[in-house]
């Protein structure tokens, strides 16, 4: 087979774009919020509204008549001879400015800037002005690259600016999904873009001694590269012990409140460095991760399970190791504890016993109508695999190279193991369709699927994948004795 050069991949990219041309519509693109002046707004208090919120042009309301007022008309007002404070937006607006609908597409509004050589556009929803189209706005969506979204990130110098490029994620996504791009490249891009934005936050926010003395992590499905669509927050920092900082609490709430503003949804079970079980010292964190193995706290296992994905944001990542290392001592020769670890993964099964893992999202209706996939299909490979990582002392993070790492160090086999990834991914890219036509219907989105709204091809690809985790759990349920337990 004839290598794939850099020029082949170059043209592959275009045709994408073009694809993504004139298939999208307006909507799909990021529209920025209009702002809106009265006609009488003179031009200072004018260009201090627009500096202040980073923008260059604003929507002029003249009674009935809407215009568009921009730095080109401002350049216009700097030639007259009479003081900026003395003119009034009205004379320099333009009132007949190009718009499009939301459901026109994409392609069309490209051709109406190119056409009559203007910058932007308005977006109507019928007769309201919903938005603003640009054409960087434009050029940022169809170039559908994640170093666009990525050095935005790195320009911000707020939290203000720092939300735009989050917003963006959202619709990467679907395009990148909707052009067949694999799943787990997908979800290694948006983790990698989420920690990439939760790092510049936590510059933002954190003072330098604090971000020097501390790690800031993200766990569970964040910390695995496995959550596509947000969910909610699980994060975490960790202090040197010693070092107290005045104003923590401030700092930390600061982080979580941006974050929800940003779209990431709170943790329903407060797993967020905002509060105190989160943001802990190496000592005291390694104190309370004894509770969570030896305890009798019901919370704990879920939160260890959650603590074992954990991976490095900001600050001194040694914070983290040091904490690992801990949990490594203090798991030698606790060979009861990872069966009743692992055994987690029956804690779905029909008939089991209610435990601690229940109270993630059951299922709803008859099995055949809906089936909550990440409880029946997902969990138990990313847990099974946990449990093997961290019986074996696996340092990886994600379920797939814990995967591949078990296999090479022969503690499970190779053929297992890829049929385990094919699975987990073929699950999640189900997910991801069926949280994106949520997302579509305006609805939230959860771990849901209905099965029988699959087409042929995908419902035997779902009745393959929960084969393979039936095999797996059977697999596990040997190798810890489950039965006995």
């Amino acid at each position: 087979m004839p290598a794939v050069t850099a020029g082949d991949q170059a043209l592959r990219h275009e045709q994408r774009e073009m694809v993504t041309l004139v298939t999208a519509r307006v909507r799909d693109a990021i529209l920025r919020k209009p702002h809106f002046v009265d006609a009488e707004t003179d031009l200072v208090t004018l260009c201090g509204e627009l500096a202040a919120r980073g923008i260059a042009d604003a929507l002029v309301r003249d009674g009935d008549r809407l215009g568009i007022f921009t730095t080109t008309n401002l350049v216009q007002a700097i030639l007259r001879d009479a003081p900026p404070a003395s003119l009034k937006v009205r004379d320099f607006t333009s009132f007949t400015p190009w718009s499009v609908s939301v459901e026109d597409d994409l392609y069309d509004a490209m051709m109406l800037m190119l056409r009559h050589r203007i910058h932007r556009v308005l977006v109507r929803d019928g007769d309201e002005v919903v938005g603003i189209l640009s054409q960087m706005d434009l050029m940022g969506f169809l170039a559908n690259q994640s170093h666009l979204i990525s050095a935005e990130i790195a320009r911000a110098t707020s939290p203000a600016e720092l939300a735009r490029p989050a917003a963006q994620v959202e619709a990467l996504i679907r395009v990148l999904h909707e052009d067949g791009v694999r799943i787990e490249v997908i979800a290694g891009l948006v983790g990698a873009l989420n920690r990439q934005i939760f790092r510049r936050l936590w510059q933002m926010l954190a003072p330098q001694a604090l971000r020097d003395n501390s790690c800031l992590i993200v766990m569970g499905s964040e910390g695995r590269s496995e959550q596509i669509i947000r969910t909610d927050q699980d994060n975490a920092l960790i202090l040197r012990d010693g070092f107290a900082f005045d104003g923590l609490d401030r700092v930390t709430q600061a982080f979580t409140e941006a974050l929800i503003s940003f779209g990431y949804p709170p943790c329903p079970g407060g797993i967020m460095l905002s509060r105190p079980l989160w943001c802990q010292s190496v000592q005291a964190f390694g104190d309370t991760l004894r509770d969570w193995i030896h305890g009798d706290d019901p919370e704990g296992p879920m939160n260890l399970a959650i603590f074992l994905d954990a991976a490095a944001v900001a600050g001194d990542e040694s914070l983290l190791a040091a904490l690992r290392d801990r949990l490594q001592r203090m798991l030698t020769g606790s060979d009861s504890f990872y069966a009743r670890f692992a055994a987690a993964i029956r804690q779905f099964d029909s008939g089991a016993e209610g435990g601690w893992w229940r109270r993630l999202p059951g299922m709803r209706g008859p099995e055949a109508a809906e089936i909550d996939l990440k409880k029946l299909g997902i969990f138990p490979v990313v847990h099974g695999t946990r449990a093997l990582a961290l019986e074996y002392g696996i340092a990886a993070s994600g379920t797939r190279a814990r995967l591949q790492a078990l296999a090479g160090a022969g503690r499970i086999d190779a053929g297992l193991a890829r049929d385990l990834a094919d699975a987990l991914h073929c699950m999640m890219a189900l997910k991801l369709d069926s949280n994106l036509a949520q997302i579509a219907r305006g609805q939230a989105p959860d771990n849901s699927i209905r099965p029988t709204e699959l087409g042929r091809l995908d419902r035997q690809a779902l009745r393959d994948s929960l084969n393979i985790v039936r095999d797996f759990k059977q697999w596990l349920g040997q190798h810890y004795r489950l039965d006995l337990l």
